[in-house]
């Protein structure tokens, strides 16, 4: 897998988008106004395959996708919530009937966190391709239809797919890391403008990332 051919067709498929398109950023910035939910729709069209980058109309389907993105990314992050509740609690609990046992819930904490984190990512590896595969079936089963996201894995290569994983996290820990440098630095309200602002860019350069890792199945 060209990892590097991947991004730079992403960063050209972003820049292509928005740059000399000021109306089109102009829509960018209101969906992701609007919550975000409009901009999560239109992730996926881009995740659909559609090249170049679809004009941001049909407004009404971009929300209603976007609820659904959104209702499945949720879904997803079910068990993760439920751990973390359960962990917390727990420790909490735990804390209250006997203080002087600290150092056991703090290790019984840690074990969970461990337990938490290992969970998170095994999900999170399996709803990126459960919400590819919603985007292209428009069915909301399909984002949970774990055969065929174990398959589309399984013919990308579990290793292809986790360093792919891993190289477009970085791109977004960059991302998110400048940001808090600029809030810690200058100011934070410097800081949320430019997310404000980048937002958009990110989110389609990680969707058209994310749509040619999926397709790589194909080519395998």
């Amino acid at each position: 897998m060209d990892y590097a051919n991947m991004l730079g067709d992403s960063f050209a498929y972003a820049k292509d988008a928005i740059v000399g398109k000021w109306k089109q950023y102009l829509l960018f910035l209101i969906a992701t106004l609007l919550l975000t939910i409009p901009l999560l729709g239109y992730s996926l069209k881009v995740l659909r395959g559609e090249k170049p980058a679809p004009e941001v109309d049909g407004w009404g389907t971009l929300i209603v996708d976007g609820i659904k993105y959104a209702i499945i990314s949720i879904i997803w992050a079910l068990p993760s919530i439920i751990i973390a509740i359960f962990v917390i609690g727990a420790g909490v609990s735990a804390f209250v009937m006997n203080p002087a046992a600290l150092m056991e819930i703090i290790g019984g904490v840690l074990i969970g966190i461990v337990v938490l984190l290992v969970v998170a990512i095994i999900t999170g590896l399996l709803a990126t391709i459960g919400i590819i595969r919603f985007a292209r079936t428009g069915s909301m089963g399909e984002a949970f239809n774990f055969g065929a996201i174990l398959g589309t894995i399984g013919k990308i290569g579990w290793a292809n797919y986790i360093i792919a994983m891993i190289v477009i996290m970085v791109i977004e820990l960059i991302f998110f890391g400048v940001i808090e440098c600029l809030n810690f630095i200058i100011s934070p309200y410097l800081g949320l403008i430019l997310e404000f602002l980048l937002m958009a860019p990110l989110t389609l350069l990680m969707s058209r990332y994310l749509c040619q890792v999926y397709d790589s199945a194909d080519s395998m």
